[in-house]
């Protein structure tokens, strides 16, 4: 995937190293400066390395929502051989927001089923920027079923900001199709691995979030609730987004903490958008690793482990009050 031209504010020191070592190596053949090449480049890992070490986490948002940032096609492409999309739900259409298909993982055949966002403005309009309407839902919820009928782990991988919130997409059952689909997930017979890529947002994420394995890419967010939404609940202005931000502790560490991930899947230095292929050998490491280990399992204590994980979440003891 060729890098765009979209550049964070955090990234500037990286930019600039970026170009001088662009500049040195456009020089002609007698004029390059081998050693001062090789010195900017490991500054320029060194300084990738520092400055997404310490993102904070409305800096997590920006990386997380980069427009160079590998989508699910991307990883179609680059993890997965033999990709056979399967389209529609029978009942309305084919929302182009979820994909759907047949793959192979290494020995694994699976199936697949991830959020897309598109990377030009007409496929992006096309995948309404990632948020899925119920017949998205509807077709994940199909294919799911399709994969317990033939014994095939299912593989999610999540990148949204939220289930789509129109007026059509509420009187087709929005909030129903999300539930179901939950409730159907909790109950597949087969191995569910989940993946949160990019945004994890609200009933979005979660409609396709279900697994016996959750992870996160290091630099994505899974939250009930986008920053901006909170700022404009809680503060009323959208510009204490920042704020928010640091009040959901939606990031990839925080959860892990809190035990709602199981996993987190460390992104190279500079982050997944600037090196995609490095970012998804060490997704296809993941997946291949957690398979490995969930397909001989027997499948009702799959099912029975899946759902005490779920209900596992949120659970906290409170010291007693002295009297």
């Amino acid at each position: 995937m060729a890098q765009g031209l979209h550049r964070l504010p955090l990234e500037k020191p990286i930019v600039e190293l970026e170009d001088r070592i662009a500049a040195l190596e456009r020089a002609p053949l007698g004029a390059q400066q081998p050693d001062d090449i090789r010195r900017l480049k490991r500054e320029l890992v060194e300084v990738q390395r520092q400055i997404f070490d310490s993102l904070d986490p409305w800096q997590t948002v920006e990386v997380a929502r980069h427009p160079d940032r590998p989508k699910t096609s991307d990883y179609l492409r680059l993890v997965f051989d033999e990709f056979v999309e399967l389209h529609g739900d029978k009942s309305f259409g084919d929302d182009r927001a979820m994909l759907t298909g047949f793959a192979k993982l290494d020995q694994h055949k699976v199936m697949v089923i991830g959020h897309e966002k598109g990377k030009t403005l007409a496929e992006r309009q096309a995948c309404h920027f990632g948020c899925a309407h119920p017949e998205g839902y509807r077709k994940a919820m199909g294919k799911m079923r399709l994969a317990a009928k033939y014994g095939l782990p299912v593989i999610c991988l999540i990148d949204t900001p939220g289930a789509y919130p129109g007026v059509g997409a509420e009187e087709r059952g929005q909030a129903q199709v999300i539930a179901e689909s939950m409730f159907l997930m909790a109950t597949l017979p087969v191995p569910i691995v989940c993946v949160v890529i990019g945004e994890g947002g609200s009933g979005g994420a979660l409609g396709i979030g279900v697994g016996d394995r959750v992870a996160m890419l290091e630099h994505a967010y899974y939250s009930v609730i986008s920053p901006e939404g909170c700022a404009g609940i809680l503060w009323k202005s959208v510009e204490f987004k920042a704020e928010a931000a640091r009040a959901l502790r939606f990031r990839s560490r925080d959860l892990a903490e809190f035990g709602v991930v199981d996993a987190v899947i460390d992104e190279p230095a500079g982050g997944a958008h600037r090196h995609p292929r490095q970012m998804a050998i060490r997704l296809k490491m993941f997946l291949v690793r957690t398979l490995k280990d969930l397909v001989d399992r027997p499948r009702d204590d799959l099912v029975a482990q899946r759902y005490e994980r779920f209900r596992r979440m949120g659970v906290f003891l409170e010291e007693p009050q002295a009297v």
